[in-house]
């Protein structure tokens, strides 16, 4: 099964919407891109994106992956991700579809999945990427067409949503979400930590207080972060401060002002820090476009 289908209807929709009133199924949404694109960076939450045209470069920490047309993303952590589109043009713009995971579904199909091979596995990061997989494109496959009738997307659509679900836990590139629904395993602790660091990015970052609330040895903690999302915890914490400084900067706010915002305590070690994640200053950052995402009504 290709995504040539997945294709055609990305596009039906981008160019008939209004004229058909077409509506994607909840949650679902279309990212498209006309030109290459310098490095950016942005949080991910947990999400699938599938490449449907055109190609992309998508890195955390000392990971990289490539992404070409029926390759797809999988993210199962909170994660401050650079990327760059690599093709894509006016005639045949980049163009990926995105459907955001959902924990409590997720944890809903723990019994399950609990005992799937290798549900439980150390080599496997929260960022895995792979070719399509038949299993979980053909529900995905469903779940779009729904934009053609919005009473069928309200009723049928949970159903097959949680089957997407329920495929990617069993995929190829499912394993960290396999191991994130063990509630002892060191994925679901590095979560914890996560959203600690997530909520007080701003705040000076204590690895031993962070290591307590995942419950474990800041020796074991700093271990097992590195091994589930590719970075320290202090690079977490820079990268969450320049994308979110990158933000203030479009919004017309100095570069001072952009980097006591987001915990620097001096502009100039904030300038070098962010001109060494984007390749340019702060000061050529203001009103950078934003990617094209078309999303459910």
């Amino acid at each position: 099964m290709t995504v040539l289908p997945l294709l055609e209807m990305s596009n039906r929709y981008l160019l008939d919407r209004e004229r058909e009133n077409l509506e994607l199924p909840p949650g679902m949404s279309i990212l498209r891109r006309r030109e290459k694109s310098n490095i950016e960076a942005q949080v991910y939450e947990p999400v699938m994106c599938l490449i449907l045209q055109g190609s992309k470069v998508t890195s955390i920490g000392d990971q990289t992956v490539e992404l070409n047309p029926g390759d797809a993303l999988l993210v199962s952590h909170e994660l401050p991700v650079v990327s760059r589109i690599t093709r894509a043009s006016e005639n045949e713009p980049y163009l990926a579809l995105i459907l955001p995971l959902d924990p409590g579904l997720l944890r809903s199909l723990y019994e399950q999945v609990a005992d799937a091979p290798e549900s439980i596995s150390s080599s496997v990061r929260s960022l895995a990427a792979g070719p399509v997989d038949p299993a979980w494109i053909a529900p995905l496959t469903r779940y779009f067409e729904l934009m053609d009738n919005p009473l069928d997307a309200k009723v049928l659509g949970p159903s097959i949503r949680r089957e997407i679900h329920y495929r990617l836990l069993l995929s190829p590139i499912g394993g960290m979400l396999r191991n994130l629904l063990v509630a002892d395993s060191h994925a679901s602790r590095i979560a914890k930590a996560i959203r600690k660091v997530r909520t007080e990015f701003r705040s000076p970052l204590s690895v031993p207080d962070l290591a307590k609330t995942a419950g474990m040895s800041p020796s074991s903690f700093h271990e097992h972060f590195k091994s589930v999302t590719g970075t320290t915890p202090l690079q977490y914490q820079k990268d969450l401060r320049l994308i979110e400084a990158k933000t203030l900067l479009a919004g017309q706010r100095s570069v001072s002002e952009a980097a006591f915002a987001v915990g620097y305590e001096s502009p100039t070690h904030f300038s070098r820090d962010y001109s060494r994640k984007y390749g340019v200053a702060p000061s050529r950052h203001a009103g950078v476009a934003i990617l094209e995402q078309v999303s459910a009504a």
